[in-house]
């Protein structure tokens, strides 16, 4: 028998891709399933991105990049903030990478020591702690009710902050709840964390998706956070796994090195294919979009309401509800698998996302047509 890495005792199972894997056992049986627990849109590849793909591959000019990414998309991505933020990032920070997944890995390879504790809100997306724990560092999370948005406030950094913590993860709009920090309170959060001699890392990958507010990045409050971006949600090109961080200029060299040796650059045909996102007709697809899906958030938070969930925070960002199930189970894992049994409607368990109120919480992704939403609704009514 091989000793494996005692890391691995820390990392544990999706447990949305059992349910996955459940939803897919029972369509390939020919039941007809609805897709709520995969965060992914539906929509498909915007077309000028699949245009400008296809002309990069007729090149046959598919070769590796620099580890930092291709000049002109560092470039078009410093026009984004410009255009977005109206910030100007020079795009020497921008380090465009293998999907958000390898800019928030990258991020905790260069910042993350053993047994360094970094501050999470419980629930938030099961991936960020992993990541801290590969680096064998220590994801401190701090639980963050509707009472805070689900979100961190600066008073609870100042209060859990202790003489191992090195750092905080903020996430806004968040995964699994859908919610942004208050207003102001990124500010506040920026200068807690610079009180402390710490860092901050403010996962962005659904910037962009924001309903009834505009888009906040950390880079507006400060030139010493490190932002994780990614073109899988507002950009719809979640298979062609590309993200960017931007990062403090005098970070880039090593976070080059450790891209260099960790995967060699991302791949030149999504890179390429990427710089179509920052046109005109890029945005305006991605705009259309994400008024698709405010008027999915605004049915589907209110039906769901209306049979007996509770969502005591309407989501202003992203494409997920996380909604209180407490009136149907104790247990929201044995309730996502007996609904998806019963109706052939999917959604994650909230024992993904942390361990407070988990067991009474489920996520549901509104990332399909409303006249899926809409059936779904039908059967859950049914149902319960």
């Amino acid at each position: 028998m091989i000793n494996l890495a005692s890391r691995l005792a820390h990392i544990e199972p999706f447990h949305v891709m059992e349910i996955a894997a459940h939803a897919r056992a029972l369509e390939a049986a020919g039941r007809d399933i609805i897709h709520m627990e995969i965060g992914e849109p539906d929509f498909p590849t915007p077309q000028p991105v699949i245009d400008a793909a296809q002309k990069q591959l007729a090149s046959g000019q598919i070769y590796y990049t620099s580890a930092l990414g291709i000049r002109p998309l560092r470039e078009a991505i410093s026009g984004h903030y410009k255009r977005v933020h109206g910030l100007d990032i020079a795009p020497e920070r921008i380090v465009v990478t293998a999907g958000g997944s390898a800019a928030l890995l990258l991020t905790c390879a260069l910042l993350v020591n053993r047994d360094d504790e970094i501050l999470l809100t419980d629930p938030s997306y099961p991936c960020n702690r992993h990541f801290v724990r590969v680096m064998e560092g220590v994801p401190k999370t701090i639980a963050s009710g509707p009472d805070e948005q689900y979100q961190f406030t600066a008073a609870q950094i100042d209060r859990a902050w202790g003489p191992k913590t090195k750092g905080v993860l903020v996430a806004s709009p968040s995964n699994p709840t859908g919610t942004s920090l208050r207003e102001g309170e990124l500010k506040r959060i920026v200068d807690c964390v610079a009180s402390h001699g710490g860092v901050l890392i403010s996962d962005e990958t659904y910037s962009g998706l924001n309903y009834g507010r505009k888009p906040e990045t950390v880079l507006a409050h400060t030139d010493d956070a490190f932002s994780v971006n990614s073109f899988s949600k507002y950009f719809n090109m979640t298979g062609w796994r590309l993200g960017w961080l931007v990062a403090p200029e005098r970070h880039v060299r090593d976070l080059e090195k450790l891209a260099q040796n960790l995967y060699i650059s991302p791949a030149a045909l999504s890179q390429h294919a990427a710089l179509a996102c920052f046109t005109d007709a890029g945005y305006a697809i991605a705009e259309s979009r994400r008024a698709e899906f405010q008027t999915r958030r605004d049915y589907f938070a209110s039906a769901l309401t209306q049979i007996g969930f509770k969502i005591p925070i309407i989501p202003d960002g992203g494409f997920f509800v996380y909604a209180d199930v407490s009136a149907f189970t104790k247990d929201s894992e044995a309730f996502a698998n007996e609904i998806l049994d019963k109706t052939g409607v999917a959604f994650a368990p909230g024992i993904d996302f942390g361990e407070y109120r988990s067991r009474q919480h489920v996520r549901m992704a509104y990332a399909v047509s409303m006249a899926k939403l809409q059936e779904g609704v039908r059967r859950l009514a049914a149902a319960l």
